[in-house]
């Protein structure tokens, strides 16, 4: 199972807004040239966003801005926003066979491991904020400046 791309257009979206607001109209069909994908894509993910409360977007070619500081935008705020996934991560099989040994006990050996992962998996996106990402992308632009 892989995660929706959702919730990487997503992060490149809010990247976008925080790093170019300040200096132009961040518009659908800009982020959408730089996610490389159909404005539709960017709309639907700016409307989602924007239902969360994360975005303010302004009708027409108004464009997009945080509507909080990046510092308060953790990464499971935008995985929930747009639904990466619906309830649980793992997917548990329907019917196990209680006369088997394994079928009648696997979810007693597997339901805590998979919460255990997901928990995991949730308190990571929890300690990462939009304003970390985009000082990783000032690093990466520096590192590029280096090579030229």
């Amino acid at each position: 199972m892989q995660i929706s791309s959702r919730f990487t257009i997503a992060v490149h979206t809010l990247l976008c807004i925080a790093r170019f607001s300040g200096s132009q109209k961040v518009t659908s069909a800009f982020i959408a040239g730089s996610v490389n994908v159909n404005p539709v894509v960017i709309r639907r993910t700016l409307g989602q966003l924007k239902e969360a409360g994360i975005v303010l977007v302004e009708a027409g070619v108004g464009g997009a801005t945080l509507a909080r500081p990046e510092e308060r935008i953790a990464l499971l705020d935008v995985y929930r926003a747009v639904d990466c996934v619906q309830g649980d991560l793992f997917s548990f099989h329907a019917n196990p066979n209680p006369e088997c040994p394994v079928g009648r006990n696997v979810h007693a050996v597997l339901d805590g491991e998979v919460a255990a992962a997901q928990h995991a998996l949730e308190q990571r996106l929890s300690e990462t904020t939009i304003a970390d990402l985009d000082a990783e992308v000032e690093l990466q632009l520096a590192k590029e400046g280096s090579r030229a």
